[in-house]
C-alpha cells in the first residue's frame, strides 16, 4: 500500500470551457494534516471535490489525470463513486446537520442506510463513540433526542465531523470548516482536527494562511487555479520559495 494517502497528478478540472484546475501533483501522507490555501476563487473547492468525486455530481464539470487513494485510481472504469465518498468523508463550510433529525439519528441515518451496523446496540456503541470522537459526547449526551438548531455553530459543526466519523472513513475532507462559526467554536474545532490526525488523514481547505499555520503539517499554495509550490508547512511560511507565496503569506495577495 502507498505511503501517501493521495497522490495526484497532472489534474485538471474544467466547469464547461472555464479551466479552473491546472495540471497540478500532490502527494498527501498519510494521518498528516494538509492545508490547501489560497485566495477565494482560486479553485481550492474544487479540487477538494476532485478527491472524492463529488464533481461527479456536476454535469458541467470535467476532471483529467488521476486521483489514487491509498493507491488505487478513483477515476478508474471499475471504481464506484458511492464507495469512494464512504472511504472520504466530506465537511463543508455552513454546518450542515439535518434539521428535522435528532442529533442521535443525524448519526444513525448514515449508518443505517449503508447497513455498517448490524444491531440497536452496535448502533448505540458506534453513536456513542462518533460523539466521543468529535469531542461533543459530554455536551449533547443527555439531549440525544434534541434536533441540532439548539446547538451552537460549533456544535453543529463537530456534529457533522461526528457524522462523518461514525461511516469509518479514511480520509476526512474539510472545506474552511471554521468560516461560519464563532472563535470559540473555531478553536474547538481547530483543537479536534489535532486530534482526528492520529487515526485520519486530514485534507484542509482554507483562505486563512493563520489557520494552515497552526493545524498543518504540509501545505499548498493555490493561485489562479494553479498550483505555486507545496511542502512542509513550517518550511513554506518560514522561507517560501516563491515570491508570489510570500505576497500571499504577508497579506499583499489577496
Amino acid at each position: 500500500m502507498s505511503k501517501y494517502a493521495i497522490e495526484v497528478e497532472n489534474l485538471n478540472i474544467y466547469y464547461g470551457n472555464n479551466h479552473v484546475i491546472k495540471g497540478i501533483n500532490l502527494k498527501i501522507p498519510q494521518k498528516t494534516v494538509f492545508a490547501i490555501m489560497g485566495p477565494s476563487g482560486c479553485g481550492k473547492s474544487t479540487m477538494l471535490r476532485s478527491f472524492n468525486r463529488l464533481l461527479d455530481l456536476n454535469k458541467n464539470a470535467r476532471v483529467t489525470g488521476s486521483v489514487r487513494l491509498f493507491g488505487r485510481d478513483i477515476y478508474a472504469g471499475d471504481i464506484d463513486s458511492v464507495e469512494v465518498r464512504r472511504e472520504v468523508g466530506m465537511v463543508f463550510q455552513y454546518p450542515n446537520p439535518f434539521p428535522h433529525l435528532s442529533i442521535y439519528d443525524n448519526i444513525a441515518l448514515g449508518l443505517k442506510m449503508n447497513k455498517l451496523v448490524k444491531s440497536a446496540e452496535e448502533l448505540e456503541g458506534r453513536i456513542e463513540w462518533a460523539l466521543k470522537k468529535a469531542g461533543l459526547w459530554e455536551e449533547v449526551k443527555h439531549r440525544l433526542n434534541d434536533y441540532p438548531s439548539g446547538l451552537s455553530g460549533g456544535q453543529r459543526q463537530r456534529l457533522v465531523i461526528a457524522r462523518v466519523i461514525a461511516m469509518k472513513p479514511k480520509v476526512i475532507m474539510m472545506d474552511e470548516p471554521t468560516a461560519n462559526i464563532d472563535p470559540v467554536g473555531s478553536k474547538k474545532v481547530e483543537d479536534l482536527i489535532f486530534e482526528l490526525k492520529k487515526d485520519y488523514t486530514i485534507v484542509l481547505v482554507t483562505h486563512n494562511p493563520a489557520q494552515a499555520a497552526r493545524v498543518s503539517d504540509y501545505v499548498a499554495f493555490i493561485y489562479l487555479g494553479e498550483l505555486v509550490e507545496t511542502g512542509e508547512t513550517g518550511k513554506i511560511f518560514t522561507a517560501p520559495g516563491s515570491k508570489l507565496t510570500e505576497k500571499y503569506l504577508t497579506g499583499k495577495l489577496v
